[in-house]
């Protein structure tokens, strides 16, 4: 992943531009999805700081239609997998075939897969079993892919936009934890109040909706990822968020009591890293050039979700992760004056 060069006036213009459109991008949106306005917010949020995005909800919630939705707004290209038991991993990454020239010479020639866009829905992504899913670990990480002992580099920018039914339904497999970890959100999708759903139906019978209008190219999304790396952050700010993520591991000696009666395994390192960039991008989205310790906290379930594994004893007592992660931003002390550097 290259990085991309901006002049302090083109830094300046990409942050205007971003304020200009904010509302640009819900009127695009709300042509085709209605209501969900913390999902969409949650989805920007990760496709301007760059980083992978798990959708958790039952069938029939239009998440698929959601990320075909945004993929459009960005310009970018998009792919679709339906992941299914018998999927291989072939089928993700791509294949060599030997081919034979009109000389009767033959050569093996690699043909791309799917994963090969800028947006890849992996849609029902824990439908199928441990060993495809691991075929995006590569993708999701290093943005490449290796056939045949060759690295093949994907386009940027790259975004693995993934939806997941409840591993409580039937036909599911757990996700394993190392590409739980490559996510940045895990987002929650539930159902619509009644008077959205309504609006949802009347608008899905009535006549097709306008298609949506692209507001930004795939450079320009690249850019927004190295503005985003330059909003200013406190340190106090940065160290809440370490010890946020660093509070949920159970066996230290700075663990709440709930956290190691109730948590066989806490958030890494990753977590950190993704509330302060997730601060950041939200900070923008907001109108402001600074992060402040409610962005932290207002993204706190959606990074930290799929990094808590709650033990058999949180399980008899119907204690959720959500609930868990609200003790934990009751009891972690936010700093009380945040100076921004």
């Amino acid at each position: 992943m290259t990085s991309v060069e901006l002049t302090p006036e083109r830094e300046r213009e990409l942050i205007g531009q971003l304020r200009q459109f904010r509302r640009q991008i819900d009127s695009e949106l709300s042509r085709v999805i209605i209501g969900q306005k913390d999902v969409i917010l949650q989805l920007l949020i990760s496709l301007l700081a760059g980083g992978n995005c798990l959708i958790t909800g039952a069938p029939g919630l239009a998440k698929t239609l959601l990320v075909k939705t945004i993929a459009q707004l960005f310009d970018l290209k998009f792919n679709r997998i339906q992941f299914t038991p018998d999927l291989m991993p072939a089928d993700i990454t791509g294949t060599e075939v030997l081919e034979e020239n009109s000389e009767g010479a033959r050569t093996m020639r690699f043909i791309p897969g799917p994963v090969f866009a800028n947006v890849l829905l992996a849609d029902e992504i824990n439908r199928t079993p441990p060993k495809t899913q691991s075929a995006l670990l590569e993708a999701m990480q290093e943005h490449q892919v290796t056939a045949a002992g060759r690295r093949y580099p994907l386009a940027e920018p790259f975004f693995v936009l993934a939806t997941q039914n409840p591993i409580e339904m039937e036909g599911t497999y757990p996700l394993p934890e190392a590409q739980l970890d490559r996510f940045m959100f895990n987002v929650l999708i539930d159902y619509l109040p009644e008077d959205e759903e309504v609006a949802v139906v009347r608008q899905t019978t009535a006549r097709p909706p306008e298609p949506v209008q692209p507001l930004f190219n795939g450079e320009t999304v690249r850019e927004f990822h190295e503005v985003v790396k330059r909003v200013p952050i406190a340190d106090d700010v940065i160290r809440y968020a370490v010890r946020l993520a660093a509070a949920s591991r159970p066996g230290q000696k700075s663990t709440p009591d709930f956290i190691s009666q109730f948590v066989s395994w806490g958030a890494g390192l990753r977590a950190g890293q993704y509330l302060v960039l997730g601060g950041k991008a939200r900070a923008l989205l907001d109108g402001r050039t600074f992060v402040s310790t409610e962005d932290i906290r207002t993204l706190a379930r959606p990074v930290l979700r799929h990094r808590i594994l709650p033990n058999y004893r949180a399980e008899a007592q119907g204690i959720t992760v959500d609930s868990l992660i609200d003790q934990l931003l009751g009891v972690v002390e936010h700093p009380k004056n945040e100076k921004v550097t």
